[in-house]
């Protein structure tokens, strides 16, 4: 069987080292008799399992003791409403930062519960940008800003930090987290879905301050109260019990390759493969920034739209999958999160240059 390297942008591919491990234990789980996904999620044995998942989140993030984290189910979209359910009322303003499309999302779906004040920081010029977070034009009276600091179809990614005096910060972390080393004292809560850097679809990841965990606007369904949640250690329904231990042999196999420091600078690495391949090409196009370049989400086009199709049906010959982007983009994307190796990414920067070569 010829080697698969799979791009996908989520659900993303798993470590090999973790798929084996579940394998090994799917029927026995640790000689216990039983699988891990039934039995009870409040049984001593996967509390276990919830315990120590925690305890690796927050030494590989450094999560100070005044911050929670805590696992809730309907994804980053899911989070889209109990944020602002959760934080603010009706007629609250919050900032919402346009860099692309998960960033727009989130600020129509708020629009909902509080005054959203959409502010587009997208530069158009003959490079994409980002304005720099001084020319945001953030609200005096907004109670929050929100921000995506990666959006994986446009591959653009904001890599300033974020310094607003007395502002609370609210970030979608879901393409990031875990991927790059994270100050998490300069947010009051971020959050990110699981299907990238963290494990199978399923669940969503927030990590909020103690501060912000407070009384939610009535219409909060319980099953997004962060409160309730906290109180019922996340497990107010059943959770998705496969997932959770999934992500937890995950950050197993974080710790084991160095940590989130160490991760980054494979990723940078990865990436560095691709753009290098792009800045040097004829056929190949890349529209953004180098300041703005996403490290986990490399797109790029080529001149052409029979020259693309060609490219794709050629690269999927040779096991280089799911490199087709999302429609509302057009082109190539290569999401290369964690797992991804640095030798499957060196070995699509090789056919990219043979594929010019050829085809050029």
């Amino acid at each position: 069987m010829k080697k698969i390297h799979n791009f996908s942008a989520g659900p993303a591919m798993l470590p090999k080292e973790v798929l084996m491990e579940a394998k090994n234990n799917f029927c026995n789980w640790e000689k216990n008799g039983f699988s891990i996904m039934e039995i009870s999620h409040r049984s001593h044995f996967f509390l276990k399992v919830v315990e120590e998942i925690e305890i690796n989140i927050r030494e590989l993030l450094n999560i100070p003791n005044n911050y929670q984290v805590l696992f809730c189910p309907g994804g980053a979209r899911g989070q889209f409403s109990a944020i602002p359910m959760n934080l603010l009322n009706k007629n609250d303003k919050a900032d919402y930062i346009d860099s692309g499309y998960w960033s727009h999302l989130a600020a129509i779906e708020s629009s909902k519960y509080c005054y959203s004040n959409i502010i587009d920081v997208k530069k158009k010029e003959e490079k994409r940008s980002i304005l720099s977070m001084k020319n945001w034009g953030i609200s005096d009276n907004s109670v929050y800003i929100h921000y995506c600091p990666n959006e994986t179809i446009s591959g653009i990614a904001i890599y300033e930090q974020p310094n607003f005096y007395g502002k609370t910060i609210i970030c979608d972390f879901s393409s990031f987290i875990f991927s790059k080393v994270i100050d998490i004292k300069k947010y009051s809560l971020i959050y990110a879905s699981s299907q990238k850097n963290i494990g199978p679809a399923g669940m969503t990841i927030v990590i909020i301050i103690d501060d912000l965990i407070k009384k939610a606007q009535k219409i909060t369904p319980s099953i997004l109260n962060y409160k309730i949640l906290l109180k019922n250690r996340s497990m107010f329904n059943t959770p998705v019990t496969f997932s959770w231990y999934l992500s937890g042999l995950v950050f197993k196999w974080i710790k084991k390759r160095g940590g989130v420091k160490n991760i980054e600078l494979l990723n940078q690495k990865k990436a560095k493969y691709l753009y290098s391949v792009i800045d040097s090409s004829n056929i190949y196009i890349n529209d953004i920034h180098p300041k703005n370049r996403s490290i986990t989400n490399v797109v790029f086009k080529l001149q052409g739209i029979n020259l693309e199709k060609k490219f794709l049906i050629e690269s999927e010959k040779e096991g280089f999958l799911f490199l087709k982007n999302h429609y509302i983009e057009g082109g190539i994307r290569a999401s290369i999160y964690n797992s991804m190796s640095v030798k499957s990414v060196k070995s699509l920067a090789e056919f990219m240059v043979f594929f010019e070569k050829r085809y050029g």
